[in-house]
């Protein structure tokens, strides 16, 4: 690690997903980039997901660890969807986006500048860009996903798919829970050829429900379905915020990634996002162009406001009305559920398919809908 003051074209704070992958994106371009971030060779361990068409062209398979086909959902009922999904291996995904020439500074950011970065220890680093990439800041006002999962082989989890290949999302109340109770799901995938995560989850709360209460419902479920997961099962503990810093950038810095805006609100996705923005942040970068309004066109901040609607709607929603409403959803035609989970640049595309959805569902969940607009 170097030592001192430094200069580079961009100066990212944040070695995650985000941070690395437009790192990634500018180096390409020629740019010198440096990295600032407390733990640079901290290893990462979250499950990374992606719908199929959602990832760029430059990303390798090598760092696809699964691919699913036509992955199933039940919320009234079973459903399949046509759109291939993938679970990402998350190592490979971190080698790939390190092995760049960015100069990686193991410091803690304090202050931030459009061109200025100032660490903890006083040193400085100028950069023709600041991006600021550190993800979500998890307080008690904003909304977050959790979710508690285990890791175990695939031969266990046969009555757990029930003959398909992932679930997405399943419903079902069989984890102990009644229609009064905050709903969570079941969020089955294989992470490559011998094992499976299984893992229930909050979509999303405010407070969201926690990780003890998630594990005894996962635990529930799997031993109504006939799975017994043995005692040294590894386990993976989740817990985001689903909200980017309602403040404005510091001095109009730029952000990226989940603390960009670019987390989707209502299901926690950012990470193939971020990786599909970086190119035009980087191409805007290396141009001398407003990097700003290559990630914020007026469709994707009407994108981004209709998004913040739906989330207010899941949020209010009663817990007897969400099986009904992803119902609705998963029984939309697969281009609108793309639209509304995957399309942050056509404002009139979303609009379309949540007036759809609320067109579709029955009374008493559209006199929710109703109220989410006027939600804060």
């Amino acid at each position: 690690m170097s030592t001192g003051n430094s200069s580079a074209d961009v100066v990212i704070v944040g070695g995650g997903p985000a941070g690395r992958a437009l790192a990634t994106r500018c180096i390409a371009r020629q740019l010198a980039v440096v990295i600032v971030d407390p733990h640079p060779r901290r290893v990462w361990t979250p499950t990374y997901s992606a719908w199929a068409d959602e990832l760029p062209s430059w990303l390798p398979d090598e760092v696809i660890a699964s691919r699913i086909q036509r992955p199933s959902v039940w919320a009234e009922e079973q459903k399949t969807l046509d759109r291939a999904y993938c679970v990402l291996n998350t190592s490979s995904l971190q080698l790939f986006l390190s092995d760049t020439s960015a100069q990686f500074r193991a410091l803690t950011a304090r202050t931030l500048s459009p061109n200025s970065v100032v660490c903890t220890d006083g040193t400085q680093l100028t950069g023709s860009v600041v991006v600021d990439a550190r993800g979500t800041d998890l307080t008690v006002t904003t909304a977050q996903q959790t979710a508690f999962g285990v890791i175990v082989d695939r031969a266990l989890t046969a009555p757990i798919l029930g003959g398909g290949e992932a679930w997405f999302m399943d419903w079902r109340r069989d984890n102990g829970t009644s229609d009064a109770d905050t709903p969570s799901f079941l969020y089955a995938v294989p992470l490559d050829d011998e094992r499976v995560l299984l893992e229930e989850t909050c979509l999303v709360g405010r407070p969201a429900l926690g990780l003890r209460e998630l594990e005894a419902r996962l635990r529930t479920r799997l031993h109504n379905r006939g799975c017994e997961v043995p005692e040294d099962a590894p386990v993976e503990r989740v817990r985001f915020a689903v909200e980017g810093p309602k403040d404005s950038s510091p001095g109009d810095v730029l952000r990226f990634g989940g603390r960009g805006g670019l987390m989707h609100p209502g299901t926690g996705y950012s990470v193939a996002c971020s990786l599909a923005e970086a190119d035009a942040v980087a191409e805007a970068i290396a141009d001398g162009g407003d990097p700003e309004a290559a990630l914020w066109p007026r469709s994707a901040k009407g994108v981004a406001a209709l998004r913040r609607v739906g989330l207010n709607a899941l949020l209010t929603l009663d817990p007897a009305e969400v099986a009904t409403f992803f119902d609705r959803f998963f029984d939309l035609p697969v281009e609108a559920q793309r639209s509304y989970l995957s399309d942050r640049r056509d404002a009139a595309a979303t609009a379309k398919v949540m007036a759809t959805l609320f067109r579709t569902s029955p009374w008493h969940v559209r006199k929710t809908l109703m109220r989410a607009p006027f939600l804060r």
